[in-house]
């Protein structure tokens, strides 16, 4: 699980043979039939958390395989003309997707974005390879960022991330899996 992240239980008597979990933020909401026992809730809880961890985890490059990926970027869609030093998720971006630091090439990507599509970090990838060529958001910047052929979806699936939290929405988005199929 995320560092710092909290587990917040919504029971619903709606909901009868389905369990689901999402992460919203810092937080991961885990919604049960209203139903189970405290002990059912918990042997839940636990499974969509390692469920949630999993997903995450097979989406999740590590380093090396990010920064692998930020040069293919930049050779396809750059022409080759960003050259990052580092690439590296990190824990302590709250309010941004990514982060770079021209002088040194350093390319710094939220861990938050670990589990969403692999076109959106793609497209968090090739905003800050433009950063390491263009450091302001001109109309010059937008042009190159706009090479990458996913990103006015990218950055529309990033805002929708960015308001969900606001609207409540409590979407079934993340893992649902079914009471009935108790194993694996």
């Amino acid at each position: 699980m995320p560092p710092n992240t909290k587990v917040e239980v919504r029971r619903s008597s709606r909901r009868r043979r389905t369990v689901s979990a999402y992460r919203d933020g810092n937080k991961t909401v885990v919604l049960v039939p209203a139903t189970f026992s405290h002990a059912e809730e918990k042997r839940w809880v636990d499974r969509m958390l390692e469920r949630l961890e999993a997903r995450e985890e097979r989406r999740r490059p590590d380093d090396d395989a990010l920064h692998t990926r930020a040069l293919d970027l930049t050779e396809r869609y750059l022409a080759g003309l960003a050259q990052p030093e580092s690439v590296r998720w990190v824990d302590n971006q709250q309010a941004r997707w990514g982060s770079c630091t021209p002088e040194d090439g350093a390319i710094r990507l939220s861990r938050r974005l670990s589990g969403m599509p692999s076109w959106v970090v793609d497209y968090v990838l090739v905003h800050e390879l433009v950063h390491l060529i263009i450091p302001h958001h001109g109309p010059e910047f937008w042009d190159m960022v706009r090479r990458y052929p996913k990103a006015e979806r990218a950055r529309g699936y990033l805002e929708g991330v960015s308001a969900a939290p606001r609207l409540d929405a409590g979407a079934d988005l993340a893992v649902e899996d079914s009471i009935d199929d108790d194993e694996d």
